[in-house]
C-alpha cells in the first residue's frame, strides 16, 4: 500500500535530526566514544529521586492541573525572579510542560501561522526550524559569527526582518557554540524589538551553565522586554533529569492561555511524580543555594577547559565557549567537509561528534562536540582525535 498521499508533505519532507544519525550509528559500536548527544552524564541528584518515589508510594498517581502542580509553578517562579530578576505569576504566567522541547512546540503553534516568519539563529539547536514548518510558518536563518562569539547581532535581526517577521528565537547559551549574550548585546537587540515589535522566544535551558565569573542574563530582565518575551527554560541540563522531561513556559497571561490551550488538549498534563522531583530540586536547592548545580558545572567548567585546551593544541581553531556544555571546534584547516570530517572519525577511531551543519549552513567547517561526558572518556576521545588528524 502507498502511504505518501496520507502523510503531511511538510512532515515527509524534513530530514531526521542529524544528531541522532551519528548517535544511532555509535550505538552499534561497543566500544565508541560518544561525544555527540547533549545529555547530563550525572544521574539525578537523590533527594529529587527520593521525592519522586515517595510520592508513588503515597498514592500520587493522578492527573495534575493542566498549567502543572500548583506548588512547582509557585517554586518556579520564585526561582526565576531570585535568580534571573524575571517575576512571573503562577497562576496565569507560567505552564508545565513535557520538558522544554513540548514548550518551544506549543508556543511555536500559538504565535505562528501560515505566510509568518520565524527567525532563529545559524548555527542553532537542529528542533527549532522543523517545529517553525511544522506550525506552518517559515524559518529565517540569520548568521551568527565566531568573530563575534556567535552572539546574535541586532544589525542581523533588522536586516533580517520583514513584513512577515513575527518572532525570533533567542537560544542563549547556545547549542551547539556555546556561545552566551551580554547584556549589552542584548540591550541592542531590546531596541530592534521594541522598533519592529516582534515577539522573542528566549530559549534558556542552558540558563544556569555559564562559566568565567559570568551570570545569564534573562531577555525578559532587560527593561522593557518582559511584554515581548516568553522565557522557556526546564530541568533536564540544570539538574540532570533529562528523562523526567519537565520543562515549562513563561510569559504574558494572554499567551500562556492559548500556550495552555493546546497543552491540554495534546498533552493535558505533565507527569505528577515527575512534577513532583521538580519541585524538591527546586525547594531543595534554594534552601542549600543550588549546591547541586554548582558541582555539576564546576565539573562541566574542567572538561570544558581540557577539551579548548586539546583541540588548540591540535592545531585547530576553537572558540572558547562560555555556556552549555559543547564546543565548537573548526576543522576548515583538513580541508574535509563537516559531515565528511564526522563520519570518518566515527568509522575510523569509533568517536562519535555532530557536524556543524546539522545546526545550520553556517555551521559548515564545524562540529560539535558535547563534554558532558566522563574525564576518562574525554581523554581517550583526545587521543583518538588528534591521532585521526595526524593520519590526514
Amino acid at each position: 500500500m502507498n502511504y505518501e498521499r496520507y502523510i503531511n508533505p511538510t512532515v515527509a519532507a524534513v530530514p531526521p535530526s542529524g544528531i541522532r544519525r551519528f548517535f544511532d550509528l555509535a550505538s552499534t559500536m561497543k566500544d565508541a566514544i560518544s561525544l555527540g548527544v547533549g545529555e547530563p552524564d550525572f544521574v539525578t541528584p537523590y533527594h529529587i529521586r527520593d521525592a519522586a518515589v515517595n510520592s508513588l508510594l503515597d498514592g500520587g498517581t493522578q492527573y495534575t492541573a493542566n498549567r502543572g502542580l500548583p506548588e512547582l509553578r509557585r517554586e518556579i517562579a520564585w526561582y526565576l525572579e531570585h535568580r534571573f530578576g524575571t517575576p512571573y505569576n503562577p497562576d496565569k504566567e507560567i505552564v508545565v510542560t513535557v520538558g522544554a522541547s513540548e514548550a518551544i512546540d506549543v508556543v511555536l503553534r500559538v504565535i505562528t501561522g501560515p505566510g509568518d516568519e520565524v527567525l532563529i539563529p545559524d548555527p542553532s539547536y537542529v528542533s527549532y526550524s522543523p517545529s517553525v514548518l511544522f506550525a506552518g510558518g517559515t524559518p529565517v536563518p540569520v548568521k551568527t559569527r565566531v568573530e563575534n562569539g556567535f552572539a546574535l547581532e541586532a544589525d542581523a535581526v533588522r536586516a533580517a526582518i520583514t513584513e512577515h517577521t513575527k518572532a525570533l528565537i533567542l537560544p542563549y547559551p547556545n547549542n551547539p557554540t556555546g556561545g552566551i549574550m551580554k547584556r549589552r548585546e542584548l540591550e541592542e537587540l531590546a531596541k530592534v524589538v521594541r522598533e519592529k515589535q516582534i515577539l522573542v522566544i528566549s530559549d534558556e535551558i542552558y540558563a544556569e551553565l555559564t562559566y568565567g565569573g559570568l551570570q545569564h542574563e534573562s531577555f525578559a530582565s532587560i527593561p522593557g522586554m518582559w511584554d515581548y518575551t516568553v522565557t522557556i527554560n526546564g530541568f533536564s541540563k540544570a539538574f540532570a533529569m533529562t528523562g523526567w522531561r519537565i520543562g515549562y513556559a513563561c510569559g504574558p497571561a494572554e499567551i500562556m492561555d492559548m500556550v495552555n490551550k493546546i497543552h491540554q488538549y495534546a498533552i493535558l498534563c505533565a507527569p505528577r511524580m515527575s512534577q513532583m522531583a521538580a519541585v524538591e530540586a527546586l525547594r531543595t536547592g534554594r534552601e542549600k543555594n543550588y549546591e547541586d548545580i554548582r558541582k555539576m558545572r564546576d565539573s562541566y567548567d574542567r572538561r570544558r577547559r581540557l577539551l579548548v585546551g586539546a583541540f588548540r593544541e591540535m592545531g585547530l581553531e576553537c572558540f572558547e565557549p562560555l555556556g552549555a556544555f559543547y564546543i565548537f571546534p573548526s576543522i576548515q584547516k583538513t580541508g574535509m567537509t563537516s559531515e565528511a570530517f564526522c563520519s570518518a572519525l566515527l568509522q575510523e577511531k569509533h568517536i562519535a561528534t555532530v557536524p556543524g551543519t546539522a545546526f545550520g549552513a553556517s555551521g559548515e567547517g564545524h562540529i560539535r562536540c558535547s563534554y558532558a561526558t566522563g574525564i576518562d572518556k574525554l581523554n581517550l576521545a583526545v587521543k583518538g582525535i588528534k591521532a585521526f588528524l595526524e593520519s590526514r
